[in-house]
């Protein structure tokens, strides 16, 4: 049964005025002066340590003031496109302390202060990421998928383990982990250090993360280098604003969580306001005599594993809040009779708690399920969406994207290569179903979201749509208004005996062919906002009956939707948190 509730005000929200509270812990992000490609940190005498491929330079950074020091000032055509960086012990007998970073395929070392590269090792493939722990170095290769074990000394190879991502991957090492940061996957690992079995894995908050290392706190800190477009002024052209590209170099520290009870580990979160409005704006020749009685439905967010509402209040016009069977919330409007020529503004504020998350499972947690409740059966195994699911063409894609793959977590993954092999990424103002984008080769989110429906519904693998919108990047970029130039779906499979985990739909198709990142796969980063699961974001009933019944009429017909989002602030660490 639907239950209603009544929100007619802003004191029946529950204490919405003390969930309007904006954060106060600001943004610790360090942005260094003078710095353009971040590709190796460390921490020494309590300071950091960065190296800049880009320029050569070994930089000293004060990460409060954003100031850097050069410290390799005569020697800095010798660390040009060096990557990886470590405090060793001293080496040949000396007493400073040893430097490492990789050139090529040189492991390379210098003493602290003379910074004269030396090389105690080639290795067989070109290097990435650099961690000392004692007399043990560990060496990454982005070419071989693995993470070399040596002795410190020797450069002897003890041991092998595989490289977690597919990226360009940096390392630090602790008494007891191995920790990894994977460029392409946007991930931090945490890996047994006598082993290198994964423990647990968390997304950054930020795209691109190039280095990372362990303060003398334990804090682990996270170094980004990639671009960002921005507008450029020329006043000399006849267009003078110009879309252009620049350098954008942050360290910032990483928030994490593990819980292994509940199969997860979260990351940095941000406390965001949303707002969701419809303005009503009919288009010509819309026939307002039917448009009596009017209700109009609008998804709210949900609170998830991730996600928590603060607070949810009205926009223009008081709604009440409808429980639909699976607990997904509608705010319902009651306009009444809408008349030629009037306007009206109604929908809803959010204040959320986001963070990000990623699932732990691996394939062997999945091997013995139990049965899948009959009433998932009867509602996400079924075409209920225009999934074509009854065509010979999706059908036979169903089959071939398994193949004999009978592990529930292996048969996703093949599919959703599956359908990124098949499919290239394009904006579209119309979604057609499965089989027309196979044959077509291309889509948007929400045609990949279908195709990937209806394979995996005809593979057995309960599915569901979410969405459906994400707050813009980056998230250091508080106070301000941010719009979304797009809506944006995604899905969630089921775990018989588990729950629903959630995949992105298209962001991981990076590269022709593959290899594709996990990136988002049992993931989501902290700006997706969790809305409508499995059922309809909005919708229109007149006198009761559905828009869409009674006439030609869409909701696109009537009104402008207007969304914005604002970044509060960040969360406090989840460790502060009970």
């Amino acid at each position: 049964m639907k239950s209603t509730e009544s929100l007619e005000s802003k004191s029946e929200v529950g204490e919405a005025s003390a969930d309007r509270r904006e954060v106060d812990r600001p943004v610790r992000l360090c942005r260094p002066l003078g710095a353009y490609a971040l590709r190796g940190l460390a921490f020494h005498e309590g300071a950091a340590i960065a190296l800049d491929a880009a320029r050569g330079h070994l930089l000293r950074i004060d990460l409060a003031t954003d100031v850097c020091e050069v410290l390799n000032n005569h020697q800095v055509g010798e660390f040009l496109d060096t990557i990886g960086l470590a405090i060793g012990p001293p080496m040949d007998g000396g007493t400073a302390p040893s430097v490492w970073f990789a050139r090529d395929r040189d492991v390379c070392y210098c003493h602290w202060g003379e910074w004269q590269p030396k090389v105690l090792h080639q290795m067989p493939d070109w290097i990435e990421g650099i961690a000392i722990y004692r007399s043990t170095l560990y060496v990454s290769s982005e070419r071989a998928g693995c993470i070399y074990v040596l002795d410190l000394q020797t450069g002897q190879e003890i041991t092998r383990f595989y490289a977690p991502g597919i990226g360009l991957e940096n390392l630090v090492a602790t008494s007891e982990a191995l920790w990894v940061c994977d460029r392409l996957e946007q991930t931090v690992y945490c890996l047994d250090r006598a082993t290198g079995l994964m423990n647990f894995s968390v997304l950054t908050p930020y795209e691109s993360p190039t280095a990372l290392a362990f303060d003398p706190e334990g804090t682990l800190w996270v170094a980004y280098s990639g671009e960002e477009p921005y507008i450029r002024d020329n006043p000399n052209d006849p267009d003078p604003l110009q879309v252009a590209f620049r350098d954008r170099v942050t360290i910032g520290p990483l928030d994490y969580g593990f819980y292994p009870d509940r199969g997860y580990a979260l990351s940095n979160g941000y406390r965001v306001e949303m707002f969701y409005v419809e303005e009503i704006s009919p288009l010509e020749g819309v026939d307002f005599t039917l448009l009596n009685a009017l209700e109009w439905r609008i998804a709210l967010p949900a609170d998830t594993d991730r996600q928590t509402v603060r607070s949810v209040e009205p926009v223009g016009v008081p709604f009440e809040i409808e429980t639909l069977p699976d607990g997904q919330r509608m705010a319902v409007f009651k306009l009444g009779t809408i008349q030629a020529g009037e306007g009206r503004l109604f929908g809803w504020r959010a204040i959320i708690d986001l963070r990000g998350i990623r699932y732990q499972l691996t394939p062997p947690d999945v091997e013995r399920l139990p049965a899948m409740p009959e009433e998932y059966r009867d509602r996400y195994l079924v075409d209920n969406d225009d999934l074509a699911m009854d065509k010979p063409t999706v059908q036979q894609a169903a089959r071939e994207a398994i193949g004999s793959e009978t592990n529930l977590l292996r048969q996703m993954l093949s599919i959703r290569n599956y359908v990124y092999d098949r499919l290239a990424y394009r904006i579209r103002r119309s979604i057609e179903p499965p089989d027309a984008v196979l044959e077509r080769g291309y889509g948007c989110c929400g045609e990949y979201v279908g195709l990937l429906l209806a394979l995996c519904r005809l593979n057995g693998i309960a599915t569901r749509t979410v969405g459906r919108y994400k707050c813009p990047q980056p998230g250091d970029r508080t106070q301000v208004a941010l719009y979304p130039d797009y809506n944006h779906v995604w899905l969630e499979f089921f775990i018989p005996g588990f729950g629903w985990i959630p995949m992105e739909s298209n962001p991981d198709d990076v590269q022709e062919g593959g290899p594709y990142p996990t990136r988002y796969f049992m993931a989501l980063p902290w700006n997706h906002v969790e809305i409508a699961k499995g059922s309809r974001f909005q919708g229109v009933t007149v006198g009761g009956q559905s828009l869409a019944g009674l006439s030609e009429l869409k909701v696109g017909d009537l009104a402008l939707n207007h969304v914005r989002f604002r970044i509060l602030g960040e969360l406090p660490p989840l460790s502060q948190q009970s």
